[in-house]
């Protein structure tokens, strides 16, 4: 026999109010959040009915992470707009402002005018005199219960045993972001390593609430109702809070967990940042990069005859060897920085990137920008396409392309650099001839070291030959 059902109304509206005390968020950096209940509500053995009010719900997603509870149905009433206000008030008396007559000019002012509701669509109403009116008197004012302030949701749940309290969770779609920063300042030979997050609600509003921040690759089937969209203030904007200690760490599933310290609380336009680990003493090294002119597949043809200036890209790789504290930690992907200090010791941006989730034990490489006093210039010095029979009968004509390229290199600083000439390209090919040894990197990628001299030039010539 189902116990008698039990029915308790909370605010936790994320706009109106703050959510109360025992909530925890996990929060995705595509704008998901999902949201953990934990209500002092206790469930009686059998049917039990909790009546919530809630923006930006999906009931969809609604469900009791208690083993022991099971979610039998949840309806969804929206807040009361002014059209559904006056269908719940047919049949009742309401006082209406409007405009008082000929104050248009300087006086100002309004009249208010009772009328009771008979019927909204064609609408209908009912003046104290008896005579009708066939448009709205004015602006309504409505009785409180017949307003909804905020979403309700009716949740019915089925209980196996008593529980002392009410566990719920969902997914808000749009309703906080986050993202993570690292911060590397450049030293000799080795470099100062540390990172934030910092999370920027969009809809939440949580005066106090355990915080996750979950990085990795999850998939997003379906959409849910857009969040209702807040509006900062100008000083919510400018505002910054940032939390003190580092976040924990732990693997779930296919994705890393980051538990920032201690509670915290989020409004809409608020950032807030979190160290995501103690500053780290890592060792790194710089690479200069020129990238190859081979198309990866298709044909390969000629070019102009001009030189044709090419970026030299800046590489940093930061060493994360297994059984280092940095070298342990997964990184969820982010933005790099890159800080070098000048003559005075001011430090100063010399390059940024964005970098992918990386695993423990994997090095950080990202490239920074491009190279400012070192250049590049390629030209293609011969060329020549000759048919080849094809690998099997009846399949079509093949073509072998040789193709000839000088690539001059100018060092205007005052130390020797090593600039990397690399070419990729997918299927048959290779070098036949080059000034600097070719280094064969994988299946599909070569690579020329090329030792240029301080305030000199040195230049590259190689030969390839690929199938088309």
């Amino acid at each position: 026999m189902a116990q008698v059902a039990t029915s308790v109304v909370l605010a936790l509206t994320a706009l109106v109010a703050p959510l109360a005390a025992q909530t925890s968020l996990s929060i995705y950096s595509d704008g998901r959040v999902v949201v953990r209940r934990s209500l002092a509500q206790p469930l009686d053995k059998g049917r039990n009915t909790v009546t919530l009010k809630l923006d930006a719900l999906d009931p969809a997603t609604l469900f009791s992470p208690d083993t022991s509870v099971a979610l039998v149905s949840a309806v969804l009433r929206p807040a009361t707009d002014q059209g559904t206000a006056l269908a719940r008030a047919v049949g009742q008396t309401l006082a209406f402002v409007r405009p008082r007559a000929g104050g248009g000019g300087g006086g100002g002012g309004a009249d208010t005018v009772r009328a009771t509701v008979i019927r909204t669509e064609p609408p209908q109403y009912r003046l104290g005199d008896g005579r009708f009116l066939l448009s709205e008197p004015g602006e309504p004012l409505f009785p409180a219960e017949l307003i909804r302030t905020a979403p309700e949701v009716a949740v019915t749940l089925e209980a196996t045993r008593q529980r002392p309290r009410t566990d719920l969770a969902y997914v808000v779609t749009g309703a906080a972001r986050w993202e993570a920063v690292y911060q590397v300042v450049l030293l000799g030979a080795g470099c100062q390593v540390s990172g934030a997050a910092t999370i920027t609600s969009q809809t939440v509003r949580v005066d106090s609430a355990d915080v996750q921040l979950v990085a990795g690759t999850v998939n997003k089937a379906r959409s849910g109702p857009p969040a209702p969209q807040a509006l900062p203030s100008r000083a919510m904007l400018a505002e910054v809070v940032v939390s003190g200690g580092a976040a924990g760490e732990e693997a779930v599933g296919e994705t890393h967990v980051y538990l920032l310290p201690g509670r915290v609380s989020l409004e809409p336009g608020t950032p807030v940042t979190s160290a995501l680990f103690p500053r780290a003493a890592v060792a790194y090294t710089q690479e200069y990069l020129v990238p190859g002119v081979l198309p990866w597949r298709g044909f390969l043809g000629q070019t102009p005859a001009e030189p044709n200036r090419v970026p030299v890209q800046v590489w940093y790789t930061l060493k994360r060897g297994r059984g280092t504290p940095f070298g342990d930690r997964p990184l969820p992907g982010g933005t790099v920085q890159l800080y070098q200090a000048d003559s005075a010791w001011r430090l100063q941006l010399v390059g940024e990137a964005r970098s992918d989730h990386t695993a423990p034990g994997r090095d950080l490489r990202v490239q920074s920008g491009d190279a400012f006093d070192i250049t590049a210039d390629r030209v293609q010095t011969d060329y020549n396409q000759e048919p080849i029979p094809p690998a099997k009968r009846g399949l079509p004509a093949r073509q072998r392309i040789t193709a000839s390229y000088r690539v001059t290199i100018s060092n205007a600083k005052s130390e020797a650099v090593t600039v990397d000439v690399r070419e990729a390209r997918f299927g048959v090919w290779h070098v036949t001839d080059s000034s600097v040894a070719a280094e064969k990197l994988s299946a599909t990628e070569v690579r020329f070291r090329v030792a240029v001299p301080a305030g000199g030039d040195a230049t590259l010539t190689y030969t390839v030959e690929a199938e088309s």
